[in-house]
């Protein structure tokens, strides 16, 4: 169960009305390595994990949720004064057209999310180098949307997110280790 804290996790500042960055934003939202595809592929998974690692898959995959929630803040700010004809020309016209100015789960090019992009296999290690990896290409696209923007309130929030995407990594490796080192221990019944 969650207490929801009604504010972001982190402040979510932007500069400019920019529908091709919300476009590219998309990716987070609803790509294979975005936000919602982390947040549910760590909750779905904790429950064949070891009991030493199951807090920290929910509190990532809650935190991963948390991030979700920036990321649409991000993509409602840079597109709440676009003009159709501007998110048309930033290639959101069938999103516009499809949803007006809801978000929808799809990636940059316009795929819908889907359930594929979970992946769990019920072995503690390989989900666990899983989830380093997504970790790993969320921090990527992170920096590459950084780079992608001239933005300095979004660059801002970006970073943020890059940087909470290297600390996921890093705990997700050190439950790596705690497991490595519990199945290396003599057991004794």
């Amino acid at each position: 169960m969650w207490v929801y804290d009604k504010k972001l996790q982190y402040p979510v500042r932007v500069g400019k009305c920019d529908p091709r960055m919300a476009k590219f934003l998309t990716e987070q939202y609803g790509g294979a390595d975005g936000e919602l595809a982390a947040a549910l592929r760590y909750l779905n998974q904790r429950y064949t994990i070891p009991d030493k690692v199951i807090g920290l898959l929910t509190d990532i995959g809650t935190e991963e949720f948390a991030h979700l929630e920036m990321i649409a803040t991000m993509i409602y700010k840079l597109t709440k004064d676009a003009t159709p004809y501007q998110l048309e020309e930033a290639g959101l016209g069938a999103n516009f057209a499809n949803h007006d100015g809801a978000l929808f789960y799809q990636n940059a090019a316009g795929v819908p999310w889907t359930a594929s992009y979970i992946a769990a296999k019920g072995d503690p290690l390989a989900d666990l180098y899983e989830d380093i990896a997504a970790e790993e290409k969320a921090r990527a696209t992170y920096q590459w949307l950084i780079d992608m923007t001239d933005d300095v309130d979004l660059q801002d929030s970006l970073r943020f997110l890059r940087e909470r995407e290297i600390v996921h990594s890093l705990r997700f490796r050190e439950a790596v280790e705690m497991i490595k080192d519990d199945r290396q221990r003599q057991k004794v019944f």
